[in-house]
């Protein structure tokens, strides 16, 4: 059954239909194979991994961080982010950079401007058919729907970490 399926036998709210659950967890299913396959294509446009194009993403939130929190973002052991940090500083898209005030810590920092010339064509028709598709929204819809994302965010944010700390016992 593919996605356009599932949205179109997708219970609306006031239904009390037996089967919510079963399609709700079919379309998360669904949403979640679609937005890593997604950034599996935009990763192999570079060259990179998945992960590596996980990790410039949260460089290029964060900012500079250390190794070590860097790994714990991104749930991977600190040899892991050493090869992964390895990997794209021979690539060109982050460094590791000293820290004005402890000479013994570094931070790796991302290339903004080449991931913005890179990542920008490969986002751009992405954020405008978002756009297209948020405009057929009423304000109201749109806020429990962002209220939605937060929170599944949120528990795959728990439930990651939770893996991660069972996978290290």
């Amino acid at each position: 059954m593919g996605f356009d399926q599932l949205v179109r036998q997708a219970p609306r709210r006031d239904d009390t239909d037996d089967d919510t659950r079963d399609v709700g967890e079919l379309l998360g299913r669904e949403l979640s194979t679609a937005v890593v396959m997604f950034h599996e294509a935009v990763a192999a446009r570079r060259g990179l991994t998945a992960a590596e194009n996980k990790a410039l993403d949260l460089l290029t939130r964060l900012g500079p961080v250390s190794s070590g929190e860097l790994a714990r973002q991104l749930g991977l052991t600190p040899g892991a982010v050493t090869g992964l940090v390895d990997r794209l500083a021979r690539a060109g898209y982050a460094q590791r950079v000293p820290d004005a005030t402890d000479r013994r810590r570094t931070f790796v920092a991302a290339n903004l401007d080449r991931l913005k010339a890179e990542l920008e064509p490969a986002f751009e028709p992405m954020r405008q058919a978002v756009a297209h598709l948020t405009d057929g929204y009423s304000p109201a819809q749109l806020g429990a729907i962002r209220t939605f994302l937060a929170d599944v965010t949120r528990i795959l944010h728990e439930q990651t970490a939770r893996l991660t700390e069972e996978q290290s016992d």
